[in-house]
């Protein structure tokens, strides 16, 4: 039981860590986004502000997959902690 119990509190203080660093993709820096995003360096996270500064800011998440060196998984890996206009978007969130 004790063993279940730690493991039980280190899972909770490791969700609390990592949702901690919630990034809005719209305004960060591309340090922030490196910082923030996994799988994504600084060479992408400048691309990623480049892309906003050229074509406006994001309106859904999944508009990063047009900025190159952003794939599908990537997006995937870090919907939990990208933020758009003050609102995270989830997974399980669709426009249809």
């Amino acid at each position: 039981m004790k063993v279940f119990f730690t493991f039980v509190l280190s899972a909770l203080f490791s969700v609390m860590a990592w949702a901690a660093s919630v990034v809005n993709v719209n305004t960060a820096s591309a340090e922030e986004l490196a910082q923030a995003l996994k799988g994504v360096g600084l060479k992408k996270a400048e691309a990623i502000v480049a892309y906003r500064e050229s074509n406006g800011q994001f309106q859904h998440i999944d508009e990063l997959v047009n900025v190159k060196g952003i794939g599908v998984r990537t997006i995937d890996l870090n919907r939990g902690v990208i933020m758009l206009d003050g609102e995270t978007q989830l997974a399980s969130e669709d426009s249809d």
